[in-house]
């Protein structure tokens, strides 16, 4: 499988390009910014990008989704509760920044077990609200794409519209932490982290 993992945008947003080996289709996570970068990225891989998955509709992981969907013709895709947030700066929370972000809408609305596939690569999500009401992971293999819901040794916010303590911490009791220790999570900011590292050092998980 081909993965990159870039950091862009104000806020340090990874964004994750996905690829198979074989048929060369891939996908883009969360573009968050940096056109310019996620492109070369993509040229380098000499990925044919099928699908934009956004694991949530904040605007820092969007914030380019519709010049790279203008440039690649990708699908777009996000779950159903989230999928308002795309056109809507004020959901998206991006009318509070110097760029309002005003996205195309989702191609395809996700739901919890959909599987998305790009050649022989399949990746399961999963519902894991909390930190907005459609904020999804993505499993695939030994790897977890979580978006906002855990980070390092801490988690994601809840305290913005649609956010929820609760829900975040039953997401990641039953979505995250059921999963092998050695599952490598890969969040929405800052850097990798395992299930077994996080299930015995995140002072944010009641175990």
């Amino acid at each position: 499988m081909i993965f990159k993992n870039l950091v862009v945008g104000e806020l340090e947003t990874n964004c994750y390009i996905l690829g198979d080996d074989e048929t060369l289709e891939g996908m883009v996570i969360d573009p968050g910014g940096e056109i310019d970068l996620i492109e070369k990225a993509i040229k380098q891989s000499n990925l044919r990008i099928k699908y934009i998955v956004l694991t949530h509709g904040h605007g820092d992981h969007i914030a380019v989704l519709a010049e790279l969907k203008s440039k690649t013709g990708a699908q777009i895709l996000i779950h159903h509760l989230d999928a308002e947030m795309l056109s809507e700066p004020e959901k998206n929370l991006s009318a509070f920044s110097y760029n309002p972000v005003f996205a195309p809408k989702g191609d395809r609305l996700l739901e919890d077990r959909d599987k998305i596939k790009i050649g022989n690569v399949e990746l399961e999500v999963l519902h894991t609200p909390g930190h907005t009401e459609g904020s999804i992971s993505l499993v695939t293999g030994k790897i977890i794409f979580t978006g906002d819901l855990i980070f390092y040794n801490s988690v994601g916010r809840t305290d913005l519209p649609g956010g929820s303590l609760q829900k975040l911490l039953r997401s990641i009791q039953e979505k995250i932490l059921d999963k092998e220790d050695d599952m490598v999570i890969y969040p929405g900011h800052g850097p990798s982290t395992t299930v077994g590292e996080e299930k015995s050092n995140n002072p944010f998980i009641n175990l």
